[in-house]
């Protein structure tokens, strides 16, 4: 078996909200898609990111470590606090300010790892799986990274390792069925049912989404899926939106959705990252909106799970 090395910027044990049972998540590095929502925005670009956390900066106590440790003159005091030149740093490859850092503030998100560490990882946490649990692989988008991934999963199979993926399915036909042969569940994304203002939100449009969800269900893939829709306000939450996605499933003989409500845990992380997050003042999804959009599913036929009150 291969070796092949990934980018991933988070390993999570113990999870019980990302498929059946208890898991393992592996967040892989890279996403064809760019969500104004974004929870996991250091997800997005297929490298190592610079992430500043204020909030464990020590520069109060006197730690000027990082300054002084800065390649590129980068980092600066201004206004009696630390300054990114975030322009610069995005430049940068060397990351010598975040092993001067004691205090963890500066630190590099994404990690190579070689598939056989992976599997050493899996290996521990599977002992406490239990019989329903496993792997998931989610990200950015786990598909962005197909060889390392098929890689992985084979290994898995291999294990008896129940594979689990959380996927905007944006990505070749061929390459997307090549992986969902090795995939036991999977939640796909559907984040708007007309191409324009799915684009106008995520960077993207849906019609590659739309066609490799009809090709998995028309191909002899005999895992279980579930649709997934992030409920945003004023973007998707609309009668109309919801109708046409009920169309979509019940033509395809889908008949599972799990709708997620907006939260706005990303937001420290797009200011980690030095972005501005548009949702900062967003409130969560109303709990009267989440269930009118359940029942129009549920008059449907369709089961439709809110948040992680899930049938499995």
């Amino acid at each position: 078996m291969e070796n092949k090395k990934g980018l991933i910027f988070d390993i999570q044990s113990y999870s019980v909200h990302d498929g059946p049972g208890c898991r393992t998540i592996c967040f892989l590095s890279g996403c064809p898609l760019h969500c104004e929502w974004c929870a996991n925005p250091e997800s997005w670009q297929f490298s190592e990111k610079l992430m500043f956390a204020e909030s464990k900066c020590k520069h109060n106590q006197g730690c000027i470590r990082c300054i002084n440790a800065c390649l590129n003159n980068s980092i600066k005091i201004q206004n009696d606090k630390i300054e990114l030149d975030w322009e610069s740093c995005r430049k940068c490859d060397e990351f010598q300010c975040t092993k001067a850092c004691y205090y963890e503030a500066l630190k590099l998100c994404g990690k190579w790892y070689y598939v056989d560490d992976v599997m050493n990882i899996l290996n521990r946490d599977r002992q406490y799986w239990g019989e329903r649990g496993g792997v998931t692989f989610s990200g950015g988008e786990p598909l962005m990274q197909s060889e390392f991934l098929i890689e992985l999963l084979k290994r898995c199979r291999k294990k008896y390792i129940h594979t689990a993926i959380e996927t905007t399915a944006y990505k070749d036909k061929d390459t997307f069925l090549k992986v969902m042969e090795y995939i036991d569940f999977a939640f796909i994304d559907v984040k708007h049912m007309n191409r324009e203002k799915h684009k106008e939100k995520t960077g993207a449009h849906n019609d590659l989404i739309l066609s490799n969800i009809e090709a998995l269900v028309k191909s002899n893939w005999t895992g279980r899926l579930v649709l997934r829709m992030p409920v945003i306000r004023g973007f998707n939450d609309g009668e109309e939106n919801i109708k046409e996605i009920i169309r979509f499933m019940k033509r395809l003989g889908l008949v599972e959705m799990n709708i997620l409500p907006f939260h706005r845990l990303g937001d420290s992380k797009w200011n980690q990252l030095g972005k501005k997050y548009k949702y900062s003042e967003e409130e969560g999804t109303p709990k009267e909106k989440l269930e009118k959009i359940q029942d129009m599913f549920l008059d449907e036929e369709i089961a439709c799970y809110v948040a992680h009150d899930t049938g499995f």
